[in-house]
C-alpha cells in the first residue's frame, strides 16, 4: 500500500512540475501532503514535516547568503577588472577567443547562476565573433560548457542532491574537486579545438592577431556608484578566505557565507540604505531558491517520516538483477546529462534521486555515491541545453541562434564533458563498479 502511495506521489509530483501547471513550492508541499493523508498518517505528517525543514534550515541559509555575498561582491565590482583583462587578451585569434569565452564563462558562473553567466559572457563576446565570422554555435557551447562543468557546492544540483539525500554538502563535494578540474581540462582542450576548428574553416594565418573588438559593457563602466575599486584587493581576500574555509570543513559553510556576507556589506557600503539596498537587490532569487529547499524538506520529511521512500525501494529492489545493483552509480552517471532533456532540477533531485539511493543501498552503495553520479550531468552540463530550464532559451536567444540549432550543436560536447568526468570518478575511486 506504502508503496503505490509513494509511486503515485512521485508521478504526480513530476507530472505537474514538467507540465508547469504548479509551481515547484507548491507541488513540493501539497502533493506529498495530499500522499501522507492517503496513507492514513495525516496525524503524523506535521512532524514529519518539521524534521525535514530542521534537517534542510543549514542547506537553505547557505544558499541565502551565497547569493547574497557574491551578488554584493560583483555590485562592489569584484569581476570588473578580471572580465576587462579577459577580452583585452583574447585579441583577434579565434583559438584565443574561445579560451576566453571558456574563461569568462567559468570567473562569471562561480555565482552559481546560470543566467547572470550568459548574460555577461555572451553579450560581451558576441560582437567579436561576428566581426571574425565566427560561428555563433561555438560561443553557446563554449559558454554552456564552463558553466556546465559546475557543482560547486552552492550551486542549486549540488544543494538539491543534500537537501534531497541529507548529506552534508562537503560531504558530497570535496571527494568530486578531482572531478571537476579533470572536466575543466576537457571544457578548455574543447574549447580550444574548436577555436582551431574555427581557425581553418576562416583561413587563419599564423601571426595574424590584433586587438580585438567589442562594444564596453557594464564591467567597464569605471564610474560605477556601485563599484569600489579602491577596496578590490581587500574584496579578493575576502572571496578567497570564505571560499578557502568553506572548502576546508573547518568551519560550517552557512556560518562561513553569513560571516562574508556581513563583511562584505559593511566594508564596501557602510550606510545603512546602502546596505538594505544591496539586500533587497539580490534577495528575489536568494529567497525564490530558499522556499524550494524549505518545501523539499517537507517533501523529503513527510516522503522518509511516512515510510513511502522505504517502501518503493523495497520494491525497486525486486526490479533490479543483483549483478546491476552496486553498478547504479556509474550507470547513473553516464545517464545523467540525457535525464536533464526529460526532468526539470526539482523534480529529478526531489523526486527520483531519493528513490534511487534507496534502491542502491539495498546493494551496499552509499546515498552519497548517487547524488555524486547525478552531480556528473542532471542539470550541471545537462542545464544549458534541456528545454525545461529558463537558462537553455537565454543562451540561444543571446548568441543569435535557433534553440534546435544550439541543442544539436552543444549536445555531444555536453554528454562528452560527462563521460569524461563519470570516467575521472570511477579512476579516482569516487564511483565504484
Amino acid at each position: 500500500m506504502l508503496a503505490v502511495v509513494g509511486m503515485v506521489t512521485i508521478i504526480a509530483l513530476l507530472a505537474l512540475i514538467l507540465s508547469n501547471r504548479v509551481s515547484p513550492i507548491a507541488a513540493l508541499i501539497l502533493v506529498p501532503l495530499v500522499g501522507a493523508l492517503a496513507a492514513g498518517m495525516g496525524d503524523k505528517t506535521p512532524a514529519f514535516m518539521l524534521t525535514g525543514i530542521g534537517k534542510i534550515a543549514p542547506v537553505a541559509g547557505m544558499f541565502v547568503f551565497a547569493i547574497l555575498f557574491f551578488g554584493i561582491m560583483t555590485d562592489a565590482g569584484l569581476l570588473a577588472p578580471i572580465i576587462k583583462h579577459v577580452l583585452r587578451a583574447v585579441g583577434e585569434r579565434p583559438s584565443r577567443i574561445t579560451l576566453g569565452t571558456a574563461l569568462l564563462a567559468l570567473l562569471i558562473h562561480l555565482d552559481g547562476s546560470g543566467a547572470v553567466c550568459f548574460l555577461v559572457t555572451i553579450p560581451a563576446l558576441r560582437p567579436l565573433y561576428d566581426r571574425l565570422g565566427m560561428d555563433r554555435r561555438v560561443l553557446a557551447c563554449t559558454a554552456s560548457l564552463a558553466a556546465g562543468v559546475n557543482f560547486l557546492p552552492w550551486t542549486g544540483p549540488t544543494l538539491r542532491a543534500s537537501a534531497a539525500l541529507k548529506i552534508p554538502v562537503m560531504t558530497i563535494f570535496t571527494p568530486m574537486i578531482g572531478v571537476q578540474v579533470v572536466g575543466l581540462g576537457f571544457v578548455f582542450a574543447a574549447a580550444w579545438w574548436l577555436g582551431r576548428r574555427e581557425e581553418r574553416r576562416l583561413g587563419f594565418q599564423t601571426g595574424a592577431g590584433g586587438t580585438a573588438f567589442r562594444r564596453p559593457t557594464a564591467a567597464d563602466e569605471e564610474d560605477n556608484p556601485l563599484h569600489r575599486p579602491r577596496l578590490y584587493w581587500f574584496n579578493l581576500a575576502v572571496t578567497l578566505a570564505v571560499l578557502g574555509i568553506m572548502i576546508s570543513g573547518m568551519v560550517e559553510p552557512v556560518i562561513v557565507f553569513m560571516v562574508g556576507t556581513a563583511v562584505a556589506l559593511i566594508v564596501n557600503y557602510p550606510d545603512a540604505a546602502e546596505q538594505r539596498a544591496r539586500v533587497d537587490a539580490h534577495a528575489r532569487a536568494a529567497l525564490l531558491m530558499a522556499g524550494i529547499l524549505f518545501a523539499a524538506g517537507a517533501f523529503t520529511g513527510i516522503m522518509s517520516g511516512s515510510g513511502m521512500i522505504a517502501a518503493l525501494a523495497q520494491s525497486g529492489v525486486a526490479l533490479v538483477p543483483n549483478g546491476l545493483g552496486p553498478r547504479i552509480p556509474v550507470l547513473l552517471g553516464f545517464a545523467s546529462m540525457p535525464l536533464s532533456l526529460l526532468f526539470d532540477p526539482d523534480s529529478f533531485y526531489f523526486g527520483v534521486l531519493p528513490v534511487v539511493a534507496q534502491v542502491s543501498g539495498h546493494f551496499g552503495v552509499p546515498p552519497v555515491q548517487v547524488a555524486q553520479a547525478a552531480l556528473l550531468g542532471q542539470m550541471t552540463t545537462g542545464f544549458p541545453v534541456s528545454p525545461l530550464t529558463p537558462a537553455t532559451f537565454l543562451v540561444a536567444g543571446l548568441s543569435g541562434i535557433e534553440l534546435g540549432t544550439h541543442q544539436r550543436f552543444a549536445i555531444p560536447w555536453l554528454f562528452a564533458a560527462t563521460v569524461v568526468m563519470t570516467i575521472a570518478a570511477l579512476l579516482f575511486g569516487v564511483l565504484e563498479v
